[in-house]
């Protein structure tokens, strides 16, 4: 049994968290989570319905247990389709977003409570759409990596700490279907059913590793971090854009992805349920003649209708027919260093300190047992060993990686190893010339 199962079983022992006691096995084995404790609460879909949760859950105590479902792969975005709460007092509830779209009096009810996630960055941005966001909240999986967790999906770190077994058949499921089934429900309902007794564990681990402030800088910084802005040029993301070299190519790429997002966002369907990617971009590459040749290609198949063809052909001959002037200019070097595969012939010598600085970091977040990327983001290591300060000191260190976003705690534990890393290749000073007599 790990430190964090034995924190856990004290916590169940004491509390009474977590299903009844005479559910636990007497083999030690995880025991399967059938049904939710009070069974599965009624789907919230009208305004008055919304009004009793809001009011219940204002009245409940202690920190809310927040989940959300999307049609990933079936429809268009990345909406909330079902909203999962539990908290002490008000016991769970399940929203329906397309009956009550405005959740905002429910996010107001809880301002100042704390919210618990799991993969907190995945289900925030559905949430505030709608009108919910937290002022606080813990994520479950991000303190799972910092406690040094191998696995860290919800159902893992349910098993591996409070050792209960989620069943998670649903997990892919269309949530824009309605209505929804019962065994769906029963899912959605068991993913809140431990995250208060999940976060309540990996709190007394965390602070029994000394990694407990560390995780409160983490959800602090999720929690101020602004919505993100819209891609720029998104149809460059299309999986193979980097079989395409010439600007006509990525004209017909262009016009392809932009023709399927506003067909799917039309329908509200997946755009790879409209054209796959693959296939736009057999397109850019044959640059075919016309329907017929078109056709031909992978992803444009015998069932495929000739209107379908038609407008994808239309597309196709549109890129074909721009002006030289405005076509697409190759993808424009995103902001920071280079790739590192071509540090080597750039600039051997910041080649030297990423080698260098990665060992380091590599080292610590092995003796602190977590990730490399929680101990700190590859991209800020990039960054300053592209251009590290001028003075090699650990202000100077501090300062560049507070600049680059890394919180306090990061800055604390890395600061001196990466000062001797840098040190460690700088180019070695020739020395003076002696006088001449």
């Amino acid at each position: 049994m790990t430190d964090a199962q034995e924190t856990a079983a004290g916590l169940r022992t004491t509390t009474g968290g977590g299903p009844p006691d005479d559910e636990v096995s007497s083999d030690g084995l995880p025991i399967p989570l059938l049904e939710p404790r009070e069974g599965i609460p009624p789907v919230v879909a009208d305004a008055a319905a919304l009004a009793e949760v809001v009011a219940a859950f204002a009245a409940g105590t202690g920190p809310v247990a927040v989940d959300a479902e999307r049609a990933s792969g079936y429809r268009y975005g990345q909406r909330a389709y079902l909203v999962q709460l539990r908290r002490e007092g008000a016991g769970s509830a399940l929203i329906d977003p397309v009956g009550c779209p405005d959740l905002s009096s429910l996010g107001e009810a809880l301002s100042g409570t704390e919210w618990i996630l799991h993969a907190a960055t995945q289900d925030l941005p559905c949430l505030r759409e709608i009108g919910m966001a937290p002022t606080s909240l813990f994520d479950t999986e991000l303190a799972g990596r910092l406690a040094g967790f191998p696995r860290v999906g919800l159902g893992a770190m349910v098993e591996g700490v409070l050792g209960y077994v989620l069943e998670k058949g649903h997990s892919a499921v269309d949530w824009s279907t309605r209505p929804l089934p019962e065994p769906w429900l029963r899912y959605a309902a068991l993913d809140v059913e431990l995250l208060v007794d999940l976060r309540d564990a990996l709190e007394k681990e965390l602070d029994r590793q000394g990694k407990l402030e560390w995780a409160r800088q983490e959800f602090d910084a999720i929690c101020a971090a602004p919505p993100a802005p819209p891609r720029k040029d998104p149809w460059r993301r299309t999986s193979g854009m980097h079989k395409v070299r010439r600007r006509r190519q990525m004209a017909v790429v262009r016009e392809l992805w932009e023709s399927r997002d506003r067909i799917a966002q039309r329908r509200d369907v997946s755009p790879g349920k409209v054209l796959g990617d693959a296939a736009i971009v057999e397109a850019a590459l044959s640059m075919p003649l016309n329907v017929q040749a078109l056709s031909a290609l992978p992803g444009y198949g015998q069932r495929m209708g000739r209107r379908q063809l038609d407008q994808w052909m239309a597309a196709v001959d549109r890129a074909k027919a721009l002006p030289e002037a405005e076509l697409p200019l190759p993808g424009a070097t995103p902001a920071g260093p280079p790739p590192p595969r071509s540090w080597a012939d750039k600039d051997p010598e910041a080649a030297a300190r990423l080698a260098a600085a990665r060992t380091a970091v590599s080292a610590l977040a092995e003796g602190l047992n977590l990730p490399q990327e929680n101990l700190i983001t590859p991209d800020t290591v990039r960054r300053l060993c592209w251009e590290p300060p001028l003075r090699l000191e650990a202000d100077a260190v501090a300062e560049a990686l507070a600049g680059y976003g890394a919180r306090p705690w990061q800055i604390e534990q890395v600061t001196d190893a990466l000062v001797t890393a840098l040190a460690a290749t700088a180019p070695v000073a020739a020395p003076a010339p002696a006088p001449e007599d």
